[in-house]
């Protein structure tokens, strides 16, 4: 797919690939309101093509409700997995409860063979 490899930028979204029938979006850093819009125009791109997208969240070292609330947004548009979160994601995604909606994956190749 062209245009979803487009939206990445220096910062919070590191390499995008395809992988199979899916498309991988890697994310690091810290991700609040003031850092998550080019990892949104990315998952927003990877989704327009792909029916499974992967998050892959091992390199982020924080999140917070406005991170979670897109990728809530995303997981409504496309088949978003979220792949290798750490503690604090984990711990995040336990409080509010976003354990039971998301689906979440130890690996990128365990999102990747998942169902």
């Amino acid at each position: 797919m062209t245009g979803a490899g487009d939206a990445h930028r220096a910062g919070v979204v590191g390499k995008n690939y395809p992988a199979g029938a899916g498309w991988v979006v890697a994310a690091q850093g810290e991700l609040d309101q003031d850092t998550l819009a080019p990892l949104e125009e990315a998952l927003a791109a990877a989704a327009e093509g792909h029916r499974l997208v992967v998050l892959d969240v091992g390199s982020v070292t924080f999140g917070d409700s406005s991170f979670l609330n897109l990728l809530l947004r995303v997981h409504h548009l496309t088949g978003l997995r979220i792949a290798a979160p750490g503690e604090q994601l984990s711990r995040l995604f336990a409080l509010t409860g976003a354990d039971t909606v998301l689906s979440l994956y130890p690996s990128v190749e365990d999102a990747l063979g998942g169902s």
